[in-house]
């Protein structure tokens, strides 16, 4: 069924309104995103919240009440990634919440756990995430990714690090690589063979799940095991990575993270700068045009010799 007059109209307002809050977000203006996010709330119909009939990324969850005072649900709906960069807020809104529990996704758990008793805020209940049986609504809900709006932080208004963890053993020198993200985004993904040089250079493991046609130090693959990874991560003198978890968790330990981006990035990722305020660890190799990894690949087999020189 065609769209009448009207509903094309709101579509062209609502994704010029995404346009703007992407430019807004990327150029660091987050008091013009959150007006966009502000009028975007005001428009919604309140009955469409937490929509069950929608996938769960695409659901929107906090409706403007004031969080301070009452009993809060934090619910993770997206990614593992996205729940680590956005759990940096969590300790804020227990300071000023009647109590908060976390729906997070098992595997993350113990790792934010850490996180809240490191940051004083041991009081935030954590509780799985099963898709099939969520937690009933409580006093306020606030999906994970809104609290960055919902509370009115900057990235920066953070202590970053803010998630330690023990490290594994590994040799000295040893770099993390992290080349492919999930299916549904093969653009993101590096092809390996353009990573071969890069493992003459020093010891390297892989962060990624599955056996490696690599010359890695673990060609069986990463563990899968959450805790398992983190260590491998906190012990790499260096963390390279493509847009995916691995990433979000060097940056929120601190480490030293070489970013691999697409052309086109995510919009958390600036564009045509090679720092992010999200992660003050990290610097940014985006491609210069769309498709091509070589070029970054490049760039990164040059530095990583300068790297290995200032830390061998």
């Amino acid at each position: 069924m065609a769209m009448t007059g009207g509903e094309q109209a709101e579509l062209d307002r609502t994704e010029a309104d995404a346009s703007s809050w992407v430019a807004a977000m990327r150029a660091q203006d987050y008091a013009a995103a959150w007006a966009i996010s502000e009028a975007d709330l005001r428009a919604r119909d309140p009955a469409s919240r937490d929509d069950p009939s929608l996938p769960y990324h695409l659901r929107w969850v906090w409706d403007g009440r004031d969080y301070r005072g009452r009993h809060c649900l934090v619910r993770c709906y997206h990614g593992l990634g996205d729940t680590i960069q956005f759990a940096r807020f969590l300790p804020m809104l227990a300071a000023s919440a009647a109590s908060v529990t976390i729906e997070a996704q098992p595997r993350l758990i113990p790792l934010l756990r850490r996180m809240a008793l490191a940051a004083d805020a041991g009081s935030i209940r954590f509780a799985p995430f099963d898709p099939a049986r969520p937690l009933p609504p409580s006093e306020c809900d606030i999906e994970i990714t809104e609290l960055c709006f919902a509370l009115r932080m900057r990235p920066h208004d953070v202590r970053c690090p803010y998630l330690p963890l023990r490290k594994a053993i590994l040799p000295p020198g040893t770099i993390g690589l992290c080349h492919a993200a999930g299916d549904w985004d093969d653009g993101r993904t590096v092809p390996p063979a353009l990573l071969e040089k890069l493992c003459d250079q020093a010891p390297v493991i892989t962060l990624t799940t599955g056996r490696s046609t690599l010359p890695v130090l673990n060609p069986e693959g990463c563990p899968f095991d959450m805790e398992a990874t983190a260590a491998l991560v906190a012990a790499a003198s260096l963390v390279i990575t493509v847009d995916t978890m691995i990433a979000h968790l060097a940056g929120a330990m601190g480490k030293a993270a070489w970013l691999l981006l697409k052309a086109e990035p995510d919009w958390r990722w600036p564009m045509r700068m090679d720092s992010t305020p999200w992660y003050l660890s990290m610097h940014i190799y985006a491609q210069p045009r769309p498709g091509d990894w070589a070029s970054v690949v490049k760039e990164v087999e040059r530095d990583l010799t300068a790297f290995a020189r200032r830390t061998g």
